[in-house]
């Protein structure tokens, strides 16, 4: 009886392997490419340590394809922004508005930065929004020549 009962279990389970139809992942749908984005919140810094900061910002669904960049171009110099940090982000095609956030490392302590931002997709191609120039300071003591 054992046996019978383990062929039969053998059998189905085979059947089944045999006859299932495999199902093929779909890709995610994208939001249709929007028009203009607009930064609809921010930019603004959400935290700030002595050699590291964050930049939040929340814009309007850049659409297009889901994989996109959060950008911040930063430096010391207002009209000197030399320096790039990107942050990856997935978009959500159901969403309205996205929210970036990106890590600078590498700061200078007690140093003031200006930066701007904007969002890019993962070709490159910039989504055509920048922030007015904003500004922080990072905390601690500011580096003294000589040290």
């Amino acid at each position: 009886m054992n046996k019978l009962l383990l062929r039969l279990a053998i059998t189905a389970a085979t059947g089944s392997l045999l006859s299932s139809n495999p199902v093929v992942a779909q890709p995610s749908p994208t939001a249709p490419k929007t028009a203009r984005i607009q930064i609809t919140e921010g930019p603004a810094l959400e935290s700030s340590k002595d050699t590291s900061a964050i930049i939040r910002w929340t814009s309007d669904n850049p659409g297009g394809t889901d994989e996109h960049f959060g950008v911040v171009h930063y430096g010391t110099l207002p009209n000197s922004l030399s320096e790039t940090a990107k942050s990856h982000i997935r978009l959500n095609p159901g969403h309205s508005y996205t929210v970036f956030r990106v890590r600078l490392d590498d700061l200078k302590p007690g140093t003031t930065y200006y930066y701007t931002v904007g969002s890019m997709g993962a070709n490159g191609t910039d989504d055509g929004t920048k922030s007015t120039v904003k500004q922080f300071t990072t905390t601690g003591e500011p580096q003294r020549a000589g040290r």
